[in-house]
């Protein structure tokens, strides 16, 4: 098992910055590749940023790209996510999630937070 536990949520202004902390613990958190994903009242989550396990590789959803940076430490079984240029449709739950696997797909994540709150206003 692999327990995650958000923090960093909040209320900005549009044009504000935020970070997003996920704490990992339970199994060894360097063997999983993480993932942020969010869900907006009404809507399907979906996938925000990824990062492999040694924190090489990244990929982002084309709606965040160039304003959302995914980073780890895995000294510190710590995944963040920083948030910069906010926008309102950014404002949703935002959650951290684990996987074994190669993918921006939910459902093969194996464990997830209980999610964040971020809401930014116009």
């Amino acid at each position: 098992q692999v327990q995650l536990v958000e923090s960093g949520g909040g209320l900005v202004q549009a044009g504000g910055s935020l970070r997003l902390s996920c704490a990992a613990s339970g199994r060894t958190f360097s063997n999983y590749r993480m993932g942020w994903f969010r869900q907006a009242p009404g809507k399907e989550r979906e996938f925000v940023a990824h990062i492999s396990r040694n924190g090489v590789s990244t990929a982002y959803a084309d709606s965040v790209k160039g304003r959302f940076t995914i980073s780890r430490d895995n000294a510190k079984n710590t995944v963040y996510l920083q948030m910069n240029s906010l926008k309102p449709e950014d404002t949703a739950v935002y959650y951290c999630a684990a996987t074994t696997s190669i993918t921006t797909t939910p459902h093969l994540y194996n464990y997830w937070g209980q999610g964040t709150q971020v809401t930014v206003s116009s």
